[in-house]
């Protein structure tokens, strides 16, 4: 860092604390203190020119394709070096046996016309989608904070590593399919600490149904309308019926319900809270009680007309949902760090080949060695920097050494 002291003088100041294990542990800690808990939700942060490294040619390679660079590629060499693991997609891997357990009961629990899956699923689709897939088309508006670069990884200025798996909704309703699951890795600048990293997988629920779907096994059922021209309430949309909007919201809920008590068991305590997301109303959040502690697992909602509409669904309504594989598994296998689910040591990834999906796994820690703790200090710019491109630093340094970033304390010198 002493590069960055003689280009900005003295603007600020911070000290850091770095916790590093063995290698045998796959762990290594940099505590920095004052930082906003960032979760998976989206905060403010501003764009640095001081960021870890990325690819100096003029163009982007990956997936066998090639991306103009611009103002907006901030892509580190350390992030596309993981595109394409589709750890989802390992045979054997916690985040796949989590995958397998959610897709066969889905095949199992809803079937179609045909005696076949009423639910199809797509769990090789690329990462690099365009902004308008990732935002536009999830009427995201044009300021909303989760656009901003210091939140994600663009490859230029129209395309970008997808931020979820929301990004393929549109798509696949357009294309006719009005029943399906995503699963996939996504993509978010982030903090760094055991439960947080910049690649994490998610999956993807859409539900769409016509008037007679919804309809046909209620009473009267045939008098009643998925429209209506109203108002927008904390309740439903202004285009929808409230009959409509009530069944929808029960079948939403009764199929996360079903999920999660097939996961975790029966005698659940579940709780839904009410959340907000562009892309759906009303919205929710699922809180289950997992061993005295309430903790949420997934956030759903009725998917807003507008995007339907806007897919060529226009005669259907629907839900969707969206829900963390790590989270699940950390929480089911008792993982008790993110970085684990990219370790290649045989002593951890044997644990999860089991002869059935469903047979339970505990984690069984790899080692016990002490931390070790470094305190770093260095002066940084007033302006221009984020802190996600200090975390994209250490990570393309350390790698998954660094367990945890935490600032002990910052100083703006008067001058």
């Amino acid at each position: 860092m002493q590069s960055l002291r003689g280009i900005v003088m003295a603007a600020s100041w911070n000290f850091m604390r770095v916790v590093h294990y063995s290698k045998t542990v796959l762990s290594q800690e940099v505590q920095i203190g004052r930082i906003t808990s960032f979760g998976h939700a989206w905060s403010s942060t501003i764009t640095s020119s001081f960021a870890a490294k990325t690819p100096t040619s003029n163009t982007v390679e990956l997936l066998g394709k090639a991306y103009s660079r611009d103002d907006y590629s901030n892509v580190t060499e350390k992030i596309l070096s993981k595109v394409g693991k589709n750890l989802h997609n390992q045979r054997s891997h916690p985040l796949w046996l989590i995958k397998e357990r959610i897709k066969n009961h889905f095949y199992k629990q809803y079937i179609g016309r045909f005696g076949t899956p009423l639910f199809s699923v797509y769990d090789d689709l690329s990462p690099v989608v365009t902004v308008e897939q990732n935002f536009d088309r999830l009427l995201i508006p044009q300021d909303h904070p989760s656009r901003r670069k210091g939140e994600n990884y663009y490859m230029n200025q129209t395309h970008m590593l997808r931020a979820h798996t929301s990004a393929h909704q549109w798509d696949l309703m357009h294309s006719g399919l009005d029943a399906f699951l995503v699963v996939g890795d996504v993509y978010r600048r982030d903090t760094i600490d055991s439960s947080h990293y910049p690649i994490f997988h998610q999956m993807e629920g859409v539900r769409l149904f016509s008037n007679h779907e919804l309809f046909s096994n209620i009473k009267d059922g045939e008098s009643l309308q998925l429209f209506e021209q109203g108002h927008r309430t904390a309740h439903k949309q202004e285009m929808h019926t409230m009959e409509a909007v009530r069944l929808v919201e029960f079948s939403l809920k009764q199929v996360l319900t079903k999920l999660v008590t097939h996961l975790f068991g029966d005698g659940l305590e579940i709780r839904w809270v009410d959340c907000y997301f562009p892309f759906t109303h009303p919205s929710f959040e699922m809180e289950i009680n997992f061993q005295g502690e309430w903790m949420e697992v997934l956030g759903c909602g009725v998917m807003e007309q507008q995007l339907v509409n806007s897919a060529g669904a226009e005669e259907k309504i629907g839900w969707a949902f969206g829900l963390g594989l790590e989270r699940l598994a950390m929480i089911l296998y008792d993982i008790p760090d993110i970085r684990l689910f990219w370790s290649e040591d045989e002593r951890f990834l044997k644990q999860f080949s089991v002869p059935h999906i469903e047979q339970k796994v505990h984690f069984q820690p790899l080692s016990k060695y002490p931390p070790l703790i470094n305190d770093i200090s260095f002066w940084l710019p007033s302006e221009k920097y984020s802190e996600n491109d200090f975390y994209d630093l250490v990570r393309t340094i350390g790698g998954d050494l660094v367990e945890k970033v935490v600032l002990i304390d910052e100083f703006s010198h008067p001058k």
